[in-house]
Order: structure tokens, then C-alpha cells, then sequence
């Protein structure tokens, strides 16, 4: 019998059909794929088969769990199938887990709500199953809150609340796409693990074809709330008969091209000597001094005119908060930053105002930095406060349109407000924000990372075009080792607050002499290396 059958579903919402005909099987023990880009109905089926549709939904057809149709099944019944029969794993755990709650208590609600055990009982089980994901007790106990845990350690936690009760399936909505490599690695292994041992059907829901075809057994592929292209992994991706399909394949591998390198070393646009950043830790006892933690050790490295230099690093590394130092938004405790050969920061100084306008950022999520109250054309002019411009009028109207026109977007967007825009497009404002005021050097901290591969694709392609015509020079901060090989002339690997490697991205990726280097890019998913050699999209084993 199969874990999950799925028969011409379809989905309206308030009258506008957003799935068409979806089929899918999924058996016991095997991995799903469900792949397709930003609105392609890959969550929608997800909240399916949970019967969890948002308010106005109307749904026709079958979906079967373990035989049992849902359609018969009334509201009492439906809350006794999700948890115990279907597990769900959303894609953040921060904001999936209650910050106010203990870990122990959050595992073990699943099973108390389900299964009436005493507290006793299911703090037991809780425990087991924290064990099970790679939490053992003697550094994690129970009463761990989830703000001291790591990203990759809170979805430990959601996993362990979604195999509590050991549900025939699994459903797992983008569950690494915010972390780094290796904890990814660890994360797809753990999913892999579970679903050999408890023999349940894992519905893999990504964007990621790297790690859809190193983990999956089938595939669908779905575009405008329909499948496009469905079956074995491998004979899919061999085969590729859908153009959509073709669309996806090579949008994944997409590599910017670039017309010029970065100009010959002369004065660099960023000179970072010898930079040091400590944070003070909680007090160990309310008379005690607070012991500082060196999150930034002594580093030091140069960009050059039109170059692309890329940080990478684990979660916890100093990535972020070396960007933060650069950016002049934390002070130093030791070393100076320059730009353009002028002090930009040193321990005790910040930037003058008019130098901080020469070095401007982007954030990963593009929503969350904008205000949604303003237009489009207020957003994007918000540097200028930093140096008091005197443009007024037809001047600044000028200076707006040529940037919404550098990134791909019209004059008329500018009226238009940020919730009127997709996910890239909002990406694109956020880049045209921070050209509008003509810097030297933009930080890119993670911005492509919540973007679809197809999306993904035209902003490294507009960023590889933005750098040639306007000598620009990018200081690219991500955990996605196949973008920052392809934008990047030169990589900087980061651990411990220390850069323990540095050089040119291919000689870096081809030849990495240093072994935390080598650890990262054999953990790094590879979609040719999963299609010509089998089961696995990164090379080794990472464990937790």
C-alpha cells in the first residue's frame, strides 16, 4: 500500500485555481522530490495533503494516507492524522518553535496531544527523540530554548517533534535552505536515515536539483499548479522531455558571464588590516566580569576595482559579523578598515557620513528591509539621508528612474509599493537601493539564498553585468558554495573568526588546501556528481 496517494487534485482560492490535476504516489520508505519554482504549487500540495489550506480554499479530488481517503475524514479525525500519521518539517524553525518554551516541552507536546501520555511519559519520549536527531543530553538538555541553539539545532528540534509519534509520512518544506553546507549535509543525511530505518515516505519539498537528485527516488516537477514532468530521479533529469524541466536544469548550473576581470592591483576599494571583534558573554555569576568571545580574530584581506570576493563559512564562523564590522555597524576592538585609501573604520572611530555612502549593502531577506508603508520611490532614495543630499525634483526623479532601469524594472515602478512585487523583483530594489547613491563597494550578505534557482539565475546575471559596466566590487557573503562559485573572482574561507584559506574561487574549489576548505566543498551538493555517480549529492559523509 502506498504511504501517500494523490489523484487529480485540484485547489481554487476564492475562485482562481492554483493546483490543476495533481497526481503524485509516494511509498513507504522512499523519497519524493517536489521541485518547481517560487508559486509553482509545490507548498500548496504540501498543505494539502495536512488538509491545512489557507481560509477560502475549496479542493477536489483524492488524497489517501495509508489508504485512508481525507475527504471522509471529519475535523477531529484530521487532527489525530497530522502528527501521528503525517509529520511536517517547515522550512524556519525559529519561527515554528515557540520562543518561550522549553525544546524538551515542544517534543513532548506532540505526543501528550496525541497520544494522552503523562508529562513523565512524554518528556521519555522526548527525549529519545532528540537522541535520535543528533541532540544527546549532555549538551542538549531538555530546558534548552531554541535562541540557544543554532539554526541547524533548531531543525534538529522540528524534526524531532515531526517523528515523535513515527508517522508513515513526512513532509519536509524546504528544510535547508538557510543553512551552510556541512549542516546541510547533516541535516539531508539525518532525513535519509529516518526514512531507511522507520520505513515511512519523506515528500521533499526544494528548489535545490542538487540535493533532489542526489536524495530522491521520484520526482515531480511542477509549474503553474501543475505537473509538468514526474518519475524516477535519475531518468527525469536524463531524460528531460519537458522544456521547463530543461529550464530548471540549467538554470541550476547558470554562470554569470563576466566581460572583464577585476583591474590590476593598485589602491584597493576595501582594505581590511588586522580587524578584531569581541563580544561580552553573560555573566557567570552577578559579581563576575562578562568574558568576551572573539568573534572576529585578527583578520585582514583586500578588494581590488570590479572584483568579486566571496566569505564563506559555517553558521557561527564570523561571516556576519565580520560584514557588520566592515559595514562600520559594530565597533572594533582592534584593526582599521579603508576605503578607497581612507579610514573607514578603526577601534573607537566610525565612518564620516559621506565615506559610509560609498559602501552600501544587501540583505537576504529583501521584505523585511524595506518599509511597507513607503513606495518604491521613497525605499530606494533612503541612502541619501546619510549624506543630505541636495538633489530635488527632476534631478532625483532622474537619478530613481536609472536606477529601477539598471535592475531590470521601469520608472513606473517607483509608485508602486514593496508587497506589489515577487521575491526577486524586491531583490532587484533592494539592489537598485543600494546603487542609487553610486558606491565603490556593495555587500551582499546571503542575497540570493531564499530566491528560486530561475530567479537566482537573472540576479547573479544582473549583478555580473552591474559590476562590468559600473566598476563595481561586491563583497559576497553566502552558504551556497555553487553561487559563490559562480559569481566570485576570489574566495575568503572563514572558521573560528579567522580566514583559514584564501585564493582564486577555482583554484579554491579545484585544489583546497586547507581541510575545514576541503570539508566544505565535498559537503557542497553537486547535480552532475549525483547524476553520473548515484545516491549522493556531496562527496563525503558529514556527521553530526
Amino acid at each position: 500500500m502506498s504511504a501517500l496517494t494523490i489523484s487529480n487534485l485540484r485547489v481554487d482560492i476564492r475562485g482562481k485555481t492554483v493546483l490543476h490535476d495533481i497526481d503524485m504516489t509516494l511509498e513507504p520508505g522512499k523519497i519524493l522530490g517536489v521541485v518547481g519554482e517560487s508559486g509553482s504549487g509545490k507548498s500548496m500540495t504540501a498543505l494539502s495533503v495536512m488538509q491545512l489550506l489557507p481560509r477560502g480554499s475549496r479542493w477536489s479530488g483524492e488524497i489517501s494516507v495509508a489508504g485512508n481517503d481525507l475527504a471522509l475524514m471529519d475535523e477531529p479525525a484530521l487532527c489525530q492524522m497530522r502528527g501521528r500519521d503525517v509529520g511536517m518539517i517547515f522550512q524556519e524553525p525559529m519561527t515554528a518553535l515557540n520562543p518561550v518554551q522549553n525544546i524538551g516541552d515542544q517534543v513532548a507536546e506532540t505526543v501528550r496531544v496525541h497520544n494522552g501520555a503523562s508529562r513523565r511519559e512524554a518528556m521519555t519520549i522526548a527525549r529519545e527523540m532528540l537522541d535520535r536527531v543528533g541532540l544527546p543530553a549532555e549538551n542538549f538538555p531538555l530546558d534548552r530554548f531554541p535562541h540557544d541553539l543554532s539554526g541547524g539545532q533548531r531543525q534538529r528540534v522540528v524534526i524531532a517533534q515531526a517523528i515523535a509519534l513515527r508517522p508513515k509520512i513526512l513532509i519536509a518544506d524546504e528544510p535547508t535552505t538557510a543553512l551552510d553546507v556541512t549542516t546541510q549535509a547533516q541535516i539531508l543525511d539525518l532525513l535519509k536515515q529516518l526514512v531507511r530505518d522507520e520505513d515511512m515516505g519523506l515528500m521533499l519539498i526544494t528548489h535545490d536539483l542538487a540535493v533532489v537528485a542526489g536524495l530522491a527516488d521520484t520526482i515531480a516537477i511542477l509549474k503553474d499548479g501543475e505537473v509538468v514532468e514526474a518519475g524516477a530521479t535519475h531518468s527525469v533529469f536524463r531524460g528531460m522531455r519537458h522544456p521547463y524541466t530543461r529550464a530548471l536544469f540549467s538554470a541550476s548550473a547558470h554562470v554569470p558571464a563576466r566581460k572583464r576581470g577585476p583591474e590590476p592591483a593598485k589602491t584597493p576599494v576595501l582594505s581590511v588590516a588586522d580587524v578584531v571583534r569581541d563580544y561580552a558573554q553573560p555573566r557567570r555569576n552577578l559579581f563576575a566580569k562578562r568574558p568576551p568571545f572573539r568573534a572576529v580574530d585578527h583578520v585582514g584581506f583586500e578588494i581590488f576595482h570590479g572584483e568579486n570576493v566571496g566569505l564563506v563559512g559555517e553558521s557561527g564562523c564570523g561571516k556576519s559579523t565580520l560584514a557588520r564590522a566592515v559595514l562600520a555597524l559594530d565597533p572594533l576592538q582592534g584593526g582599521e578598515i579603508r576605503l578607497n585609501g581612507h579610514v573607514f573604520s578603526s577601534a573607537g572611530d566610525g565612518p564620516h557620513p559621506e565615506l559610509r555612502a560609498r559602501m552600501q549593502v544587501v540583505f537576504q531577506d529583501p521584505y523585511g528591509s524595506f518599509n511597507p508603508r513607503h513606495r518604491v520611490r521613497r525605499l530606494v532614495t533612503e541612502p541619501f539621508h546619510l549624506v543630505k543630499s541636495s538633489l530635488r525634483g527632476a534631478d532625483l526623479e532622474r537619478r530613481i528612474d536609472r536606477a529601477l532601469t539598471e535592475v531590470g524594472l521601469s520608472s513606473s515602478d517607483a509608485d508602486k509599493y514593496i508587497h506589489e512585487f515577487s521575491g526577486g523583483q524586491r531583490q532587484r530594489i533592494a539592489i537598485a537601493r543600494a546603487l542609487i547613491i553610486e558606491p565603490a563597494l556593495i555587500v551582499l550578505d546571503e542575497a540570493v539564498s531564499a530566491l528560486d534557482v530561475s530567479i537566482r539565475a537573472q540576479i547573479l546575471d544582473l549583478l555580473a553585468g552591474l559590476s562590468d559596466r559600473l566598476d563595481l566590487s561586491y563583497l559576497f557573503i553566502s552558504h551556497d558554495l555553487s553561487v559563490v562559485r559562480a559569481i566570485t573572482d576570489r574566495v575568503l574561507v572563514m572558521k573560528a573568526g579567522q580566514i583559514v584559506e584564501q585564493g582564486a574561487t577555482e583554484s579554491i574549489f579545484e585544489n583546497p588546501q586547507h581541510p575545514y576548505t576541503r570539508k566544505l566543498v565535498a559537503a557542497t551538493p553537486s547535480l552532475e556528481a549525483a547524476l553520473a555517480g548515484g545516491r549522493t549529492g556531496h562527496e563525503e559523509r558529514i556527521n553530526p
